[in-house]
């Protein structure tokens, strides 16, 4: 069986953490109650992981045009691969739509995102009362969308480790 190349497993698993990350911070910060330094703080840590996951899923669209994903099993029933395709164009897709509505949230909201507190990123809108309840829920939609998928990834990941053993598990190993 084909496995990934390095810069591919180091980029899967790199976006993984981030996104573990960010996701949780994410949940702590916006349970605490007003606007406290440390909630702005977090904010602030948040704002700088999603930045960092969506240049990191830039580099790895690029790595991936230039080499293609190994080929599933021929095993594999074929409902299982549309799925498996499935999955991961989604899964693509949102670790793009995430951060950019995170952005576009922030924008609305009149609070500009500052990366890593040193880099301002361009203001693309400008403060609107009207976009930021719904930039807001379409970033917690997106968000909830990536859990679910994540899960799925992961259940069939596991699904393939110990009921299937058929090695693809084992493919995005380093």
């Amino acid at each position: 069986m084909q496995r990934y190349t390095l810069p591919a497993i180091a980029l899967h698993w790199l976006t993984a953490l981030l996104i573990v990350c960010a996701f949780a911070l994410g949940l702590v910060m916006v349970d605490i109650p007003g606007m406290t330094p440390t909630k702005l703080k977090y904010f602030s840590w948040h704002k700088w992981l999603g930045v960092t996951v969506l240049g990191i899923a830039c580099i790895r669209g690029l790595w991936r045009l230039g080499h293609p994903a190994p080929p599933l099993p021929f095993s594999m029933p074929q409902w299982q691969v549309g799925l498996a395709h499935l999955l991961h164009a989604l899964l693509y897709v949102l670790i793009f739509a995430v951060p950019l509505s995170g952005y576009f949230y922030s924008l609305a909201a009149g609070v500009p995102v500052v990366y890593l507190g040193i880099i301002p990123l361009p203001v693309l809108m400008e403060a609107n009362a009207v976009w930021k309840p719904i930039l807001k829920q379409v970033h917690y939609v997106l968000n909830m969308t990536l859990l679910a998928c994540v899960v799925l990834h992961a259940g069939a990941a596991i699904k393939h480790l110990v009921v299937d053993r058929d090695g693809i598990f084992r493919r995005m190993l380093p």
